[in-house]
């Protein structure tokens, strides 16, 4: 009697395991995928949002005429301060102060320009890769500002005039921390309404080369 008992018991309990399987199994929480394609489209400016650099402006500056004076443009150099943000991967604004000595064969201009630029970055597919990392990076952009005057040779009547700018250029990324610029700007000078000539507005095709720290 004993020994059907047992038998019987033991032929029981695959089956009660077996139908126990199913529910055991949705007690096990199962592991959520991690990507692990590195890319994350805002690290950049999440890491390293803030920087500062400067420039070195080599400017080659418009000729002029009216109906008594023509002036002819010269060529000269100046220095900038460069402080900025960047907002996303691909956009970033910058604050710019220009020190510039303006130079035509009548007179000379000496301007102190603060200048507000916003600028797009051509990241490949806006992405800051993890074992990847793009080095040379195209920029184009536009800028605003202020310019306070003075003038050598001749008198202005207006010592404070707006600026405007286009520029383009290209950044070598040396790391995280470090970049290389070298660009081309076009900036424009509303009329300081010189004495010597009227309705000049200075205006100069400018090649810059500087170096940005980032942090």
């Amino acid at each position: 009697m004993k020994t059907k008992f047992l038998t019987a018991i033991l032929c029981v309990l695959p089956i009660a395991a077996n139908a126990a399987i199913p529910y055991r199994t949705e007690q096990i929480d199962m592991p959520v995928m991690q990507s692990t394609s590195g890319q994350d489209d805002q690290a950049l400016a999440r890491l390293r949002r803030f920087y500062v650099g400067g420039m070195y402006d080599f400017t080659m500056w418009n000729n002029g005429a009216d109906d008594v004076t023509s002036v002819s443009g010269k060529n000269t150099s100046s220095f900038e301060a460069v402080a900025g943000i960047r907002v996303f991967d691909i956009f970033r604004m910058e604050a710019n102060y220009i020190r510039t000595s303006a130079e035509w064969d009548a007179f000379k201009l000496t301007s102190d320009t603060a200048m507000i630029n916003a600028i797009l970055d051509a990241r490949i597919g806006n992405m800051y890769r993890l074992f990847y990392k793009q080095r040379l990076v195209p920029y184009v952009g536009v800028g605003a500002g202020i310019s306070w005057n003075s003038a050598d040779g001749t008198t202005i009547e207006n010592k404070i005039t707006p600026v405007v700018s286009a520029l383009a250029g290209l950044s070598v990324e040396l790391g995280q921390y470090f970049a290389l610029d070298f660009g081309y700007r076009y900036i424009y000078m509303f009329t300081p309404d010189f004495a010597a000539i009227s309705d000049f507005a200075p205006a100069g095709h400018q090649f810059r080369v500087g170096a940005r720290v980032h942090f």
